[in-house]
């Protein structure tokens, strides 16, 4: 017989946990901004964490790199303060592609992520050489190439053709789905894990894998001038399988903000349906030490 987890701790605000942690790792999309304007409650709890010693590195699944988040998230009013350094699943990608070289790579993605591939070239000197998929030597996957209107089914002619060359994938972002507004879209995530399940390999980026959070504490421990051990170390997200997996596997503690992408399972009448929340644990094999329904202090 299976035993139903205990309830892990609803916490009121970030303040709970004051002097407990030296380094929020900070998820972006779903806990400081919804994709179309930020949380200014969020934005103030992560200011107000600086301000008492605190060193926060946003760490998200962005397949772009730093530069471009940065710019979105100054067009979200995202104050400069709330954070001191970002990590995204993109410059982790660029490491990825940099291990290559020139080999020619098919790109999966709408054209606003092809600043990767500039950044690519600005950062090694080598110009990435993108080819139709019968050319390519290996795939980058960034999203849809249009995330509005296009499904998984869509790309089901290039996945066979991938797995018949036995071409390599890189997921510039684990996330499978993602909120903009009210609307949920796909990720790159989403197509990786159906290439997955035809036998396909898989290189992943970002979060819930450990290179991402590798960087991150590698940005943290530079700002601060000396280590951070691991529990002193709190990692805000409101994805189970990619912040909170990600955290538990790193062996840092998680705060599962609940109203974010799982609203629609936790918070089907507004509030926090506490017997949902329990039985979405029993359903997950890495639990967060605490949960709040929104950021804020």
């Amino acid at each position: 017989m299976t035993q139903t987890p205990a309830l892990p701790r609803i916490a009121r605000g970030l303040s709970e946990f004051d002097g407990r942690y030296d380094v929020v790792l900070c998820d972006v999309w779903g806990v400081v901004h919804n994709g179309q304007a930020r949380y200014p409650a969020a934005c103030e709890a992560l200011q107000r964490f600086r301000v008492q010693g605190g060193t926060v590195i946003l760490i998200t699944n962005a397949p772009r790199p730093n530069p471009p988040i940065l710019e979105q998230l100054e067009g979200f009013h995202v104050p400069r303060d709330a954070f001191d350094d970002m990590v995204t699943s993109g410059d982790v990608t660029l490491a990825f592609i940099a291990e290559r070289k020139d080999q020619p790579i098919f790109h999966i993605g709408p054209e606003r992520d092809l600043t990767l591939f500039e950044i690519s070239h600005q950062q090694t000197g080598v110009k990435p050489r993108l080819v139709p998929l019968e050319e390519a030597a290996y795939v980058v996957v960034t999203g849809l190439n249009d995330d509005r209107s296009e499904t998984l089914e869509d790309y089901a002619d290039r996945l066979a053709i991938m797995r018949a060359r036995n071409l390599d994938m890189i997921s510039a972002n684990p996330d499978l789905v993602v909120h903009v507004g009210y609307q949920l879209i796909y990720c790159a995530g989403a197509l990786a894990q159906v290439y997955e399940e035809r036998g396909g390999r898989v290189l992943q980026a970002g979060k819930p894998f450990a290179p991402i959070y590798e960087r991150a504490l590698a940005f943290a421990e530079k700002i601060r001038g000396q280590s951070v051990p691991r529990n002193r170390i709190l990692a805000i997200g409101d994805a189970m399988r990619t912040d909170v997996a990600g955290a538990v596997d790193f062996g840092v503690d998680a705060l599962f903000v609940t109203r974010g992408i799982h609203r629609e399972e936790l918070h089907a009448d507004g509030a926090l349906d506490l017997a949902a929340y329990q039985q979405f644990l029993a359903e997950n094999t890495r639990h967060p030490l605490a949960a709040i329904p929104e950021l804020v202090w």
